[in-house]
């Protein structure tokens, strides 16, 4: 091997392991930004990790809202129709936030395996099920289409008590 190129060989694999470098300590500092999603099945499961930040999702359940009448604290219930997730979150809720609505909530689950909520999302239609709840739901051997109709099924219950939708705010 001549000597240009014993050189060329060294700064090609000097640029391949600088490469390599940065690009493990990219993903290695990007990884903790990461928000890993988890249905209320997974959580129970105790595939979700503690005091980490995640998302789950999930519909509010009915009846579980509960606001404290004096500060922005509220809990409430997410559920897949499976398993509950206890959720308390500090703050104002969107205006699309409802029972029997599809949610969506950043944070992180605490030790007591309530999850404390950094962040709320809500949508508005009855139907809606977070795309990442209904590809839990069928990776656990639960049909999505079967908790949508339940949901449905709350939605046309909740208007028939003149519950107002989010639509009519």
């Amino acid at each position: 091997m001549t000597p240009k190129r014993k050189q060329k060989l060294f700064v090609i694999l000097g640029l391949v392991s600088l490469t390599a470098i940065a690009v493990g300590l990219t993903l290695y500092a990007l990884r903790a930004n990461i928000n890993l999603f988890f249905s209320p099945v997974q959580i129970a499961q105790g595939n979700a990790p503690m005091e980490r930040t995640i998302r789950a999702g999930g519909m509010v359940k009915e009846g579980t809202v509960a606001r404290d009448a004096e500060t922005l604290n509220v809990e409430f219930v997410v559920t897949d129709y499976v398993d509950d997730l206890d959720v308390y979150y500090s703050g104002i809720l969107p205006d699309l936030f409802r029972e029997g609505q599809g949610v969506v909530v950043v944070g992180q689950l605490q030790a007591d395996g309530r999850f404390r909520a950094d962040e709320v999302l809500a949508r508005h239609d009855e139907n809606y099920m977070p795309p990442e709840v209904a590809e839990a739901l069928k990776e656990a051997g639960y049909e999505p289409a079967d908790y949508q109709a339940k949901a449905a099924e709350i939605g046309k219950r909740l208007d028939a008590q003149g519950v107002p939708k989010a639509s009519d705010y």
